[in-house]
């Protein structure tokens, strides 16, 4: 018996079938970069020194790859504990880098089927992935306006809190486009209320490394008042963006519900031992962290010295955020000389002709100088 032949739209009907919000969305879009200056995704600019190379080869080429990821992950999650100093009876989720995180942790506070939408807020201009991660997995988004300086807007922070009762809070600390790290008085006050109405709040430290303070201090000194947050950061400015490792540190409890949606699998021995490694010669990656914040303030006088830049803020992070007359004409003409950075002028208001430039060496940030003068 013949099968009768499909119909000829097929693929669409299959196409039909995604989500059509999916199927109205862009994808994340990494730009190409053979051949240029890449200075557009805040990566640490130095390699692995040739003796760690050459110790780190023989290590992960002895891995047993047979066989799936194992206890090995125990001994990852004590060794980020005992590196960021967290408190002794806190747990640890791993992620495949923070954005599985970010997906995990929306994943675990949706409420599908139960005719009740949970929200997710936290202010704006932020990070891309917390409202994209509450759209696919079905939360509402509530995005807060900073002030025009980049600061917390506190008075609308506690009212959007009250007003929407959000599962979960983002805090980044320091914040991503803008590289602002918060009034630490205001943060615990959003935190409090936060708590107060049974939400959860995510302080995201993906900049860890390049920021003057860190609220981990503040979980340790005031542990129950900070009970429902969970403290969250990446290897990725560490020094490690290729190795793809996350983790996020919190109350046992809460961080238990967090890893019942990680999927069991989702950190590859070769990331772990990778990661173990870099933990082990932690000192050799501070010293480039030290390197590189003493590079930001060179690159951030400069900036404030370079006719054509009409305003320059100041940075806790890996990035400095500045505003130019034109920000499509000055990117495009980077572009041109191959330098690539960060046009983040259409993704808010706010930053309506503003470029983000990376932070990286003293060679690095010349070419970058030279090329952003020649574009103004």
């Amino acid at each position: 018996m013949t099968s009768a032949a499909p119909p000829a739209d097929t693929l669409a009907n299959a196409l039909s079938r995604i989500r059509p919000d999916v199927r109205a969305m862009h994808s994340y879009v990494v730009q190409p970069s053979t051949g240029m200056l890449k200075m557009d995704a805040m990566e640490n600019p130095f390699t692995l020194p040739e003796a760690l190379q050459a110790a780190l080869g023989p290590r992960l080429g002895a891995l047993a790859l047979n066989r799936y990821p194992g206890a090995r992950q125990n001994d990852l999650r004590a060794a980020l504990k005992a590196y960021a100093g967290a408190p002794t009876d806190y747990d640890v989720v791993l992620g495949n880098g923070s954005d599985e995180l970010i997906t995990l942790l929306a994943l675990a506070c949706a409420q599908p089927g139960t005719g009740h939408r949970a929200t997710m807020l936290a202010p704006m201009p932020g990070f891309v992935m917390y409202p994209m991660s509450a759209q696919l997995q079905g939360l509402d988004f509530v995005g807060v306006p900073l002030t025009p300086d980049f600061e917390l807007d506190e008075p609308a922070m506690l009212a959007a809190i009250a007003q929407h009762q959000p599962a979960i809070t983002y805090i980044a600390y320091p914040n991503n486009p803008t590289a602002t790290l918060w009034d630490e008085g205001a943060v615990q006050r959003i935190i409090d209320a936060v708590g107060a109405q049974g939400g959860i709040v995510a302080v995201d430290e993906a900049y860890q490394p390049f920021a003057s303070r860190t609220w981990l201090t503040r979980m340790q000194a005031e542990p129950a008042r900070n009970a429902h947050v969970l403290l969250m950061r990446t290897l990725s400015k560490f020094g490690l963006a290729g190795v793809r490792l996350g983790y996020m540190l919190g109350q046992p409890a809460l961080v238990a519900e967090i890893d019942k949606v990680r999927p069991p699998y989702n950190v590859s021995v070769l990331n772990c031992e990778a990661a173990l490694f870099a933990l082990e010669h932690a000192d050799v990656f501070a010293a480039q962290a030290a390197e590189l914040r003493a590079q930001r303030t060179v690159l951030i006088d400069a900036l404030r010295a370079m006719p054509g830049i009409e305003k320059v803020w100041d940075s806790e992070a890996n990035m400095v955020l500045v505003r130019v007359a034109d920000a499509g004409k000055t990117y495009e003409g980077m572009k041109t000389r191959k330098v690539l950075i960060k046009n983040v002028s259409t993704m808010h208001p706010l930053l309506h002709n503003c470029l983000r430039l990376t932070v990286g060496n003293a060679q690095d940030n010349a070419t970058m100088l030279a090329a952003l003068q020649a574009s103004l």
